[in-house]
């Protein structure tokens, strides 16, 4: 079963009509299937609804209930991942403007508590200076002034206590000399500051680092519920609890090898004044 990108977190409705129908085809009342799947009738009616969206684990649960061939099966556990997986594409996002991501950020920050940001090639928003967000979207044409400044107004956010981040930069995400010398120096001088606020861990992963596995993208983690992959050509947004928790796996095996606290100061201060020299 092959999708374009676009029609990536588009199938929920279809999803939700296919298991209503299997469910029909089956005779099967949904107080009956509910009890075999050991979820509320609710639940299942908002599944067939299309107001809840179900993850794989769920979708697995009623297909057993409903004892569906294995090929049918397998058809409607591809297109459950599909639902639960969006496409936001970089020339999309760019017609719709900029700033309308930031404001759909700042939503998504203000109804999560815990935060994980693995930065592979540059830094995120959250801890850039105002030179350094403008120089991440110098290479888009057109103004930027509203992109900007709701860029640094989401920062305010890791000065809320009820919010718990961590950050796990590479050497080549804090070094890559996106602005002159002193400016760079500045901004890392502002990453050593960030690593002294109580509810924000930032860990550095110098060049010398074996890492497991090959990292291949930047990607972000709120709370343990959705986990986004930055790709040059777009994002890719995940909602199964199977995706989210493949991120986590990655991101935990990278934190036992970053130096936070003062090892992580120490090399930022040392970065810092290799630029200023």
């Amino acid at each position: 079963m092959t999708f374009e990108p676009e029609r990536l977190g588009q199938s929920a409705h279809e999803l939700a009509a296919l298991l209503k129908n299997l469910r029909r085809t089956a005779q099967l009342p949904g107080d009956r299937l509910a009890k075999r799947c050991n979820m509320s009738q609710s639940k299942i009616s908002r599944i067939e609804n299309g107001k809840v969206r179900p993850s794989l684990v769920d979708v697995e649960q009623i297909l057993k209930a409903l004892d569906a061939p294995p090929a049918i099966a397998a058809d409607v556990l591809a297109l459950a991942r599909v639902a639960n997986t969006e496409w936001q594409g970089s020339r999309s996002l760019r017609r719709k403007g900029l700033d309308k991501k930031q404001l759909e950020l700042a939503g998504l920050e203000q109804t999560s508590a815990e935060f994980r940001y693995f930065l592979l090639s540059m830094l995120t928003g959250l801890l850039s200076t105002p030179e350094y967000v403008r120089a991440s979207l110098a290479h888009i044409p057109g103004d930027h002034s509203r992109t900007v400044a709701r860029k640094l107004e989401r920062q305010e956010i890791l000065y809320d206590r009820t919010k718990r981040f961590t950050f796990i930069l590479t050497e080549q995400a804090v070094r890559s000399p996106f602005l002159p010398r002193e400016d760079m120096a500045v901004q890392i001088d502002r990453l050593a500051t960030l690593t002294r606020l109580p509810n924000v861990r930032l860990g550095v992963l110098p060049i010398e680092t074996q890492l497991p596995g090959t990292p291949l993208n930047t990607f972000t983690i709120y709370d343990a519920r959705i986990a986004t992959a930055e790709l040059s050509a777009g994002v890719m947004v995940f909602r199964d609890p199977r995706d989210v928790n493949g991120f986590l796996e990655e991101f935990e095996s990278y934190k036992e090898l970053a130096l936070f606290g003062e090892p992580a100061r120490s090399c930022l201060t040392g970065w810092a004044d290799l630029y200023r020299r």
